[in-house]
């Protein structure tokens, strides 16, 4: 199930095809640069599957991308988000926050636990994402920036894995 797509702005929200993959991935190595590899959060993307994905779009130029992997936090089915790329001469223009909305409602659609994601508090808490400070991570994360968005159930207890 994909959420509709998005008008805000100058800018179109859609679900990612398999056509914008090598446009998406490029934006992300430029808004992380290589070193994006290196984060645990990476290692969780290496052998989940994407869930759902989308793209912002301005004038047909991809000026966004976020992403949505299937894990399971203690035994519960949930989402993890993330990277969310844009553009940086579009940054500051609400792309980013219009991202995660697509994303928070295509969890709502599907009814899982919740969404997990590695990022900055400042940010995603106004969206309602909490401190998880008992989920665990296959690799070394600052707990403070590990948080969870309750969808149907509040924030789990154990180690997040790829479904």
């Amino acid at each position: 199930m994909s959420a509709a797509p998005v008008l805000s702005n100058s800018f179109r929200i859609a679900s990612e095809t398999p056509a914008d993959r090598e446009e998406a991935e490029a934006l992300v190595l430029v808004a992380f640069g290589p070193g994006r590899f290196a984060k645990t959060a990476e290692r969780i993307r290496e052998s989940a599957s994407i869930a759902a994905a989308f793209v912002a779009r301005e004038n047909g130029r991809m000026i966004g991308s976020v992403r949505l992997w299937s894990i399971t936090v203690d035994g519960l089915d949930a989402l993890f988000l993330g990277p969310i790329a844009v553009a940086q001469d579009t940054r500051r223009g609400g792309i980013g926050a219009d991202l995660v909305g697509a994303c928070l409602g295509e969890a709502q659609a599907r009814g899982v636990a919740g969404v997990l994601l590695v990022g900055d508090p400042p940010y995603f808490s106004r969206f309602g994402f909490q401190p998880a400070p008992d989920v665990r991570l296959p690799g070394p994360a600052d707990p403070q920036r590990v948080m969870w968005l309750p969808i149907t159930s509040a924030a789990p207890s154990g180690l997040a894995l790829a479904a």
